[in-house]
């Protein structure tokens, strides 16, 4: 008779064993280098139109539209990301009507990362001025110059800035309840740094 072989202990599967408390490296730092993008744009989306005509003025746009490109770019990657690592799972403890909402406003938030800068892209090339990204790469018309249709496309920048503002506040606030009222991980996954999967 042959000796027993000893088993072997199972290594853990990378996805669906070590992404269950915390996310990627990678998606850590999307996560908040597109939030700091997101506010850089909504500021300056909001106050650049109250500038007086000046060169500053016209820096500053062309500085909105290339915050804007970068979150359109970062966002595919995100997406891409996110299709390919698994998330960790929301917080057993958390109530049925959080878990949708917390569904909903990802949902939607991933929508607006990519129709927000798309809709300041037509508006920009409606006014008949091109987006020249970084200075460096014209990116190519989505529309001819049309006066008209400019200002109805800027209705809808705008007040899809106004929803955007609202579900980042939403999404902020929940946060901080999570970590200080509930007292779970739902922060902290975020904030933390997982070696492997990067």
């Amino acid at each position: 008779m042959g000796l027993p072989q000893a088993k072997l202990p199972a290594l853990p599967d990378r996805e669906s064993d070590l992404t269950v408390s915390r996310y990627t490296r990678t998606a850590v730092a999307l996560h908040w280098t597109m939030a700091g993008l997101i506010l850089a744009g909504l500021f300056m989306g909001w106050t650049m139109t109250e500038m007086d005509v000046s060169p500053q003025r016209l820096k500053v746009y062309n500085w909105h539209k290339w915050v804007g490109v970068t979150v359109l770019l970062l966002a595919l990657l995100r997406l891409l990301w996110r299709l390919t690592h698994r998330a960790p799972p929301l917080e057993p403890s958390m109530p049925a009507w959080q878990r949708a909402g917390a569904h909903i406003s990802h949902g939607l938030l991933y929508l607006l990362l990519f129709v927000m800068p798309v809709t300041g892209w037509i508006y920009s090339n409606y006014t008949g001025y091109p987006v020249v990204y970084l200075g460096k790469v014209p990116l190519p018309n989505l529309v001819e110059r049309d006066r008209e249709l400019a200002a109805t496309w800027l209705d809808v920048h705008v007040t899809l800035s106004v929803i955007l503002a609202v579900v980042v506040s939403v999404h902020a606030l929940a946060a901080l309840y999570h970590h200080f009222i509930s007292r779970d991980a739902t922060l902290r996954r975020m904030l933390a740094w997982r070696a492997i999967g990067k």
